[in-house]
């Protein structure tokens, strides 16, 4: 990865327009409390577009998805990797009306919380994992019968590229209970983007959309693995595609001296 002066410069660059656009759209947002849901969550939202728009223009960072066709026209269960701020930024683009399953605390923080509380995500409690449940069960199908799209990260916390956390059984049980289909997601957005680590790194994000999982008739302990492992399997491929990449620029550069 390059750590050279331009990328501490454009890393230094994208976080001060980070925290302008984050403040600012969010202090406007919180106005959108009078709006109707649909214009509030399009007006809100576009705070995630100026901010990968920055991010490009900073940073160079871009993507690239495959898969969009396994998008159904319904509201679905988005099982996602989760390793970076990124994604939480991308999917909102990508599925619209969207909600996460978060951490309550993330409402308490302010001006930016309590802007992301007008767009009704599912804040859980996340010290009491029976009464977490039951909200996600009860939250989530009433957003799905609204047709909302409902976003979980079903390791729970972002992972470092090559990781794999601990699967949640939230996202599973809640298609088990409204059998809604679930739809993975898999990423190497940690990679250009990494938790807790101020440098970003140029390059483009790969993201596979998989084929939706149909839940009707399985029971919840198999729609987590074959969500999980589909991510997972999709994770391996990435990596070995950016090695093979990165073998590749030094053979030609080999070459070129």
């Amino acid at each position: 990865m390059n750590r050279n002066p331009a990328s501490v410069l454009r890393s230094l660059l994208f976080s001060l327009g980070y925290v302008a656009i984050t403040g600012i759209w969010g202090t406007i947002s919180l106005l959108t409390v009078v709006l109707p849901y649909p214009k509030r969550y399009r007006f809100i939202t576009t705070w995630a577009q100026l901010v990968l728009w920055w991010l490009r223009l900073t940073c160079a960072i871009d993507c690239r998805v495959s898969g969009l066709e396994n998008i159904p026209s319904t509201p679905v269960i988005v099982l996602a990797k989760h390793q970076s701020t990124w994604e939480t930024l991308y999917l909102t683009q990508l599925f619209r009306p969207q909600v996460w399953v978060l951490k309550r605390e993330l409402l308490w923080v302010p001006v930016f919380g309590w802007a992301l509380a007008l767009l009704r995500p599912i804040a859980i409690d996340r010290s009491s994992v029976r009464a977490a449940l039951k909200q996600v069960l009860r939250q989530g199908k009433a957003r799905l019968d609204e047709g909302t799209h409902v976003v979980i990260f079903p390791e729970g916390t972002r992972v470092t590229p090559g990781t794999r956390g601990r699967y949640g059984i939230g996202g599973p049980l809640l298609a088990h209970h409204t059998k809604v289909p679930v739809l993975p997601i898999a990423h190497n957005a940690g990679e250009f983007w990494p938790r807790g680590v101020f440098l970003k790194h140029p390059g483009t994000i790969q993201v596979v959309i998989g084929p939706v999982i149909e839940t009707s008739d399985k029971p919840v302990e198999l729609i987590r693995d074959l969500a999980s492992e589909w991510i997972e399997t999709q994770m391996i491929s990435l990596t070995s595609d950016r090695e093979c990449s990165g073998l590749a620029g030094g053979a030609r550069s080999e070459r070129a001296q």
